[in-house]
């Protein structure tokens, strides 16, 4: 009985937090966005096929970069880096793109903890 109150109080204080709670050891953390090897490209790069660093942490094999809401095909090279190519067929024309990673949802259950997200935006110019 005792060791079934110890494990309900953890849970209940801990519950929201993922680094402390061990029921969501197998939650994914959400991604987050530093910096982009770029912050301003020419249009004739991406003609050209422009490969985009993203730099930031919590990466794992199934988090996608996104322009403007859009998945593109992702190279995650390591838990703080991955890279995505720029083409026409995604940005048709100079002006500002909006740049998010995104990791799915794993399956943390319902266990009050958070699993995956969407990372805060930066901008990259195309001009």
């Amino acid at each position: 009985m005792r060791s079934l109150s110890a494990i309900l109080f953890a849970f209940l204080v801990f519950q929201s937090c993922n680094s402390l709670n061990p029921a969501c050891g197998s939650a994914r953390p959400a991604p987050a966005i530093a910096s982009l090897s770029a912050t301003t490209i020419t249009f004739a790069e991406v003609q050209q096929g422009f490969v985009l660093t993203v730099n930031g942490s919590h990466f794992v094999s199934s988090t996608v970069g996104e322009i403007n809401g859009t998945a593109l095909s992702t190279l995650v090279t390591s838990p703080t880096q991955l890279q995505v190519t720029l083409t026409t067929t995604l940005i048709t024309a100079p002006g500002t793109a909006s740049v998010t990673v995104n990791t799915p949802s794993g399956t943390s259950g319902d266990l009050g903890c958070t699993s995956g997200g969407t990372s805060s935006a930066l901008s990259l110019t195309i001009t």
